[in-house]
């Protein structure tokens, strides 16, 4: 791989402006998948923007060293990173098609406290009483966010919860992702472990769509995050192919200038811009669809956010980096 210039090695005003390019697509991207949800099922969505991105991927990777990058020694530990990023997209995308964009964006939001907690089984990092008390306001804004209580009739609120989760457990299938790529050590450049990942995308869809193509699972169902998950493939209508043509090059984006900007600049001077989708998230949610955060969503919203960004300063302040080293997003 060729080395970056010493003045590109170091360049925290470039890192910013890749972080919030790449945050700005994250959220285009979500508002391109959100419009589809209705009328496509996920794993074709996915099927059709990982068979974009990879293209691109293949073509970052002629400036990383060619193919010869993507040999690995550790195949198996690829995949079920691979695997636990599929996991990630699935769940917090079967909740996009359900519930408002910034109220999934914000819950998503709680993986770095999911790795500030993981850290301490899995790595042997001891986390102060600062921290913990940080993770536990970030917990309390995801209660804030669901409401318990307020939901209405019991069964309309159990639903509600439980689409509300769906993006928390995005969070933790991602924070144990970080951990075993920490823990494991993974090497590899950037482009050679979006093609990896990108290649599971398409294998998981294909299988999605063998064994659950033709719609029959969804039969019956009036789950709409079923729906999106199982629903049958159809031939894309009119338009609706510059949608999935748009996911799947704000992916090849999302993943080029994340990666890109922490190899030019310090974690610390850019993760924190990594926050501006929420606002993003609010702004699409309330032209689109005219979603604005109510006021315990605002309040759950800010315990979330707050928390985050306090465990992350943390980390800075005493050395480490148990926030990560690299960007908090889906694939």
């Amino acid at each position: 791989m060729t080395a970056l210039p010493a003045a590109a090695s170091d360049n925290p005003r470039l890192g910013i402006v890749l972080i919030v390019i790449g945050m700005a697509c994250v959220s285009v991207q979500d508002v391109l998948i959100k419009q589809l949800a209705g009328d496509y099922p996920l794993h074709q969505i996915v099927f059709a923007r990982s068979a974009v991105a990879i293209v691109f991927s293949f073509a970052f990777i002629h400036w990383e060293g060619g193919l010869t990058a993507l040999k690995t020694d550790t195949p198996g530990l690829h995949l079920v990173r691979a695997l636990l990023v599929v996991l990630a997209n699935m769940t917090y995308f079967a909740a996009l098609a359900v519930m408002p964009l910034a109220d999934a964006t914000a819950l998503f939001f709680v993986a770095p406290l999911f790795i500030t907690l993981l850290s301490i089984p899995i790595l042997g990092e001891p986390v102060g009483p600062r921290r913990l008390i940080a993770v536990v306001v970030g917990f309390c804004g995801v209660v804030v966010m669901m409401r318990p209580g307020f939901g209405g009739e019991a069964e309309e609120s159990s639903v509600v919860g439980a689409v509300l989760i769906l993006p928390v457990l995005a969070a933790l299938f991602y924070a144990l992702n970080q951990m075993m790529t920490r823990r494991l050590g993974i090497k590899a450049p950037a482009s050679a472990m979006a093609i990896y990942i990108q290649g599971t995308f398409l294998i998981v869809s294909t299988l999605f769509f063998l064994t659950a193509g033709d719609g029959r699972f969804a039969l019956g169902s009036q789950n709409e995050s079923v729906q999106f998950l199982l629903r049958s493939w159809r031939w894309p209508q009119a338009g609706d192919e510059w949608l999935f043509l748009g996911c799947g090059l704000t992916s090849a984006i999302v993943g080029y200038c994340l990666s890109q900007a922490y190899r030019i600049a310090d974690a610390a001077s850019v993760a924190p811009f990594e926050y501006v989708a929420l606002p993003l998230a609010v702004f699409w949610g309330w032209l689109i669809w005219d979603d604005l955060p109510d006021a315990w969503a605002a309040v759950g919203m800010a315990l979330i956010l707050g928390a985050g960004i306090y465990v992350f300063v943390r980390e800075q302040i005493r050395g480490r980096s148990v926030s990560r080293k690299r960007p908090l997003r889906r694939w």
